[in-house]
């Protein structure tokens, strides 16, 4: 879906839409950190190119990129021959709010072609390699130097809504194992699950609300990573709203029914209300009727 040429973002949900103004370019700075799980990824079929690409251990791609800083405080950097441009990365990463933020302290996110496994050794590829594409995984987090370099695949996905929200997954989880869940929000998803909502935000939480709902003496164990889930899910969605434009149909799977339009809307105005928008975005829902 092109983007506005006024560059405001719409996620459409159905009957709602969610309509946020995206930021300008983020500001560069010095990272604080002179070093810094896999999710499913969007994979593409590309022509295989005449030369192999070069690759490199990751803590040589560290030592060696220029890493910038986002007024947020998100440490990120841009390596080798990339499917999105650098503007967009800054943009990207710009829309994570700074109280969302605050907690990825001593993490710092590459944005690199391809990121492949070989044997037991994580390589970086300097460009798309049909060769590699096989070995190659949407993500990895690495420990290097005291801190956490997280490395995206960006040739593995077809467009800027898949690499965004693959960041934007990512940092939901890291969000949640940091923070934990809200209780404001953990009452409003049970209130929904109770109610027998349709659908979910993702397989993990579709699972684990089964789970939770039914009798067995681990059901306490089940709600609680129903919870992380769910909030994990909608912190993403809400910052992949911030930054471009979004068909809520886009993220249905056929391995479980996507959440009720209403009941996203609902968690999506609660995260909103946790975590409000950096100044330059908006976030607001709009009803629309059916044609």
């Amino acid at each position: 879906m092109p983007t506005p040429a006024h560059d405001r973002a719409v996620v459409r949900v159905d009957l709602i839409e969610l309509r946020p103004i995206v930021c300008g370019r983020a500001g560069e700075g010095t990272c604080p950190y002179t070093t810094v799980s896999n999710s499913p990824c969007a994979r593409i079929a590309r022509m295989s190119q005449a030369a192999q690409a070069i690759t490199r251990p990751p803590a040589e791609v560290v030592r060696e990129t220029p890493v910038s800083q986002a007024p947020n405080g998100i440490c990120y950097a841009v390596s080798g021959d990339m499917s999105i441009a650098g503007t967009d990365v800054e943009r990207m990463v710009s829309a994570v709010p700074k109280s969302i933020a605050a907690a990825l302290e001593r993490k710092a996110y590459y944005f690199v072609p391809l990121t492949v496994n070989q044997g037991d050794q994580t390589v970086i590829a300097d460009r798309y390699d049909v060769a590699l594409s096989d070995s190659a995984v949407c993500h990895r987090n690495l420990e290097l130097g005291g801190s956490q370099c997280v490395f995206i695949s960006t040739r593995l996905m077809d467009d800027k809504f898949s690499i965004a929200f693959e960041f934007y997954i990512n940092v939901g989880h890291a969000f949640v194992e940091r923070a934990g869940v809200s209780r404001e929000f953990a009452d409003l998803v049970w209130k929904q699950a109770e109610s027998r909502v349709r659908g979910e935000t993702s397989l993990d939480a579709w699972e684990s609300r089964k789970l939770s709902t039914a009798p067995g003496p681990d059901a306490e164990k089940h709600k609680n990573d129903y919870f992380a889930a769910a909030f994990s899910d909608s912190i993403s969605i809400y910052l992949l709203s911030l930054f471009l434009d979004v068909d809520y149909q886009d993220l249905r799977e056929r391995d479980y029914p996507l959440l009720a339009p209403a009941a996203l809307a609902e968690r999506l105005r609660k995260i909103a209300e946790l975590f409000p928008p950096n100044p330059g975005f908006e976030f607001a829902v709009y009803y629309r009727r059916r044609p």
